[in-house]
């Protein structure tokens, strides 16, 4: 067993790999993007996103093979999903002007596919325990998600990218390219995975550490150590773009980065293991309050299509109320994560 300080410095050494890497990997993405000519949506719901999410992604499939603790890979998803959905939006609009605008492409497409990414995750979460019930235990909402249900969200995701695609055909034929050295950027790409993998190693150990320390379940130090750790890179590309004006790709980030966790990053996790057991009364409630959230933020994004900056103090209150159930839960106040 671990001592504190060592988990503490683990936290910190791999929040900052995540968070360097995830900052070169972005960059170099982005120049690439430019470069080949992406309208600005399909930089930050793809590119930017999927460069800013990669650190879910690795954390994932590390919980899963090298410590056998899917639900870690899950607590990390859904916990970064809550904080990209409710704190990185209001930062970014206290960070600029004291908003951030939107526009019905944002609101009309990537919000309802998001949701729509919502909806068909909690359905293979629930065909795994329909059809692949975990026998000879008492948890009766124990399920097997097999590679073939883990195939559903991803075949989702193969969708998503289809549309960006063709969003983006027009577009590429009258932009701007942005000359740059395209193999250095491709090699600065690579790196920046080695060291958002270095990064997200650390955290995940950390998270199982703590909750071998405290006696408390990996879950819940997902939910925080692992999902705050790996969300930094989302917060700073989203509040840079955010800061020069460019409201869309701050946006466009957000709900990608979601997506491409929800659809890619947690079906990696069962593609590499084969096979993962999945606890149905863990995930639903956190699934449902990732629901709430997302709601709460759409309907403050509709209104005007402008994010306020009180909408913002608002959605950051409602982050703290999450935090404050998790600390219920940790305590023992509450139950409602088996």
């Amino acid at each position: 067993m671990s001592s504190l300080p060592l988990l503490i410095l683990f936290t910190v050494v791999g929040s900052a790999l995540a968070w360097k890497g995830g900052d070169y990997l972005v960059r170099s993405s982005e120049r690439l993007g430019g470069h080949y000519g992406l309208p600005p949506v399909v930089q930050g719901a793809v590119i930017a996103a999927v460069g800013s999410s990669f650190p879910e992604l690795s954390s994932t499939v590390i919980a899963t093979l090298r410590y056998g603790a899917f639900e870690l890979g899950v607590g990390a998803v859904i916990g970064s999903a809550v904080y990209n959905i409710l704190v990185i939006p209001a930062v970014s609009a206290l960070a600029g002007e004291g908003r951030l605008a939107s526009n019905r492409d944002l609101v009309y497409k990537e919000a309802q596919f998001y949701l729509l990414s919502l909806a068909v995750l909690l359905l293979a979460f629930t065909l795994s325990v329909l059809y692949n019930p975990v026998e000879g235990t008492d948890a009766t909402l124990d399920g097997t998600m097999t590679w073939l249900l883990a195939l559903v969200p991803l075949s989702l995701y193969g969708l998503y990218v289809f549309i960006q695609y063709h969003d983006s055909v027009d577009h590429r034929r009258t932009a701007r390219r942005r000359p740059v050295a395209v193999g250095k950027q491709w090699a600065i790409l690579a790196g920046s995975l080695v060291v958002i993998l270095a990064g997200a190693e650390l955290l995940v150990r950390a998270a199982v550490g703590f909750g071998d320390l405290f006696g408390t379940s990996t879950f819940l130090w997902g939910l925080t150590v692992v999902a705050a750790g790996t969300s930094i890179p989302d917060t700073f590309v989203s509040v840079a773009a955010a800061r020069v004006g460019n409201a869309s790709v701050s946006l466009a980030n957000v709900f990608g980065s979601n997506v491409f966790a929800l659809l890619v990053a947690l079906p990696a996790g069962v593609l590499a293991a084969g096979s993962v057991v999945v606890d149905l009364g863990t995930v639903v409630p956190m699934m449902t309050f990732l629901t709430f959230a997302s709601v709460a933020f759409f309907a403050v994004l509709r209104t005007e299509l402008l994010l306020t900056t009180r909408e913002s103090y608002l959605l950051l209150g409602l982050y703290g109320v999450f935090i404050a159930w998790l600390v219920a839960e940790s305590a023992g106040v509450t139950a409602f994560l088996r």
